[in-house]
């Protein structure tokens, strides 16, 4: 597994939009008060040319031109890192514009952005064998104050941050729109950590620890790359099976059928081989349905894995999240209602 050079003091932070652009409200004025922040803290910023575009189909720009962006700022001297502008739709259709070929050829750079972005930190991960980081995008970076799990973020960037653990309290309803850009997460909810082992629901002060090299995303996107040409994931795992694999999940449109039925797809592609354990996010769209709650949704499948299921963990739609290093060597330990991720980079 390659694994990127932290940015120094001083370095330059590029931005690029391989999924929506920062051309609309709220985001272009919490991108901007970001570029801002990074700016007041010694960085340079350099942007791609899609940064503020809106031409494209649920992306930022037609897909040639996204793909065409990703591939100069992967091979461009003048940035250390890359952050996404935004999450969005078809970012898929970029897919065939990426020289996933010259980028494993070329010094690997931390990538970081989640939801439509699994299309590119996973494939970095299980094409190129690049660790990649599956975090907010860059209009987060411009609420005031920063969240902690921003921090965090932006830590595995610089290398100061290489464990994060449950923020304690989440967001159910955001108050950032066109009028207040740059609100802060309305954390509101408790944090309610579900842990199984197996199909057994585990006491809440149970001490359960796994470990295993971290992989996943949004499910919406993996499931769709599955039984492409860009899904190599078994090929992956069969590089990294000694290791065996933490996979971390969470869905955005997907409703608890569509969940159940991705886990059926992705266990019958042999996508679970070697797995040793689940971290599952709280599922933005996850009320139950015809008597099928986000549990059973994933247990149908994990549950038979005899590995531990743990759910509702900060990950995803619902901030704040916290940022996974796919591709890293992940140390979980669950207790107390906190969830621990220790991430080696090996």
């Amino acid at each position: 597994m390659r694994y990127p050079k932290s940015i120094a003091e001083g370095g330059s932070i590029g931005f690029l939009a391989p999924s929506f652009g920062c051309n609309i409200e709220p985001y272009k004025s919490a991108f901007n008060n970001a570029l801002e922040k990074f700016q007041n803290m010694g960085y340079q910023v350099k942007l791609g040319p899609n940064c503020y575009a809106g031409e494209g189909v649920g992306i930022s720009n037609k897909p040639e031109k996204c793909g065409a962006e990703i591939n100069e700022m992967f091979q461009s001297t003048e940035t250390d890192v890359l952050i996404s502008c935004g999450g969005g739709e078809l970012m898929c259709e970029v897919l065939p514009y990426v020289d996933f070929s010259k980028i494993a050829e070329n010094e690997p750079k931390w990538y970081m952005g989640y939801s439509d972005n699994t299309n590119l930190t996973y494939l970095l991960t299980t094409l190129t064998d690049t660790a990649s980081i599956y975090a907010p995008c860059a209009p987060a970076f411009g609420m005031e104050p920063w969240h902690p799990s921003l921090d965090d973020a932006f830590g595995i960037m610089t290398g100061e941050t290489k464990t994060v653990k449950t923020y304690g309290k989440w967001e159910k309803e955001s108050l950032k729109d066109p009028e207040n850009p740059l609100v802060p997460y309305n954390v509101t909810e408790d944090v309610q950590i579900r842990t199984y082992v197996g199909d057994e629901l585990q006491h809440p002060d149970a001490n359960v620890s796994f470990e295993g090299r971290l992989i996943g995303g949004c499910m919406d996107c993996l499931v769709n790359l599955l039984g492409t040409r860009f899904d190599k994931t078994t090929d992956f795992l069969d590089r990294y099976k000694e290791d065996g694999f933490v996979w971390f999940l969470e869905a955005c449109d997907l409703n608890v059928f569509s969940i159940r039925r991705a886990m059926w797809q992705m266990e019958e592609a042999g996508w679970f081989n070697h797995v040793k354990g689940f971290l599952i996010g709280r599922p933005l769209n996850g009320s139950t349905m015809f008597g099928l709650d986000p549990y059973e949704a994933v247990l149908a499948v994990a549950g038979k894995k005899n590995v531990p299921v743990i759910f509702d963990v900060d990950l995803g739609h619902l901030p704040p999240m916290m940022p996974i290093v796919c591709g890293s060597y992940g140390e979980i330990k669950v207790q107390n209602n906190d969830v621990q991720v220790s991430m080696k980079f090996v």
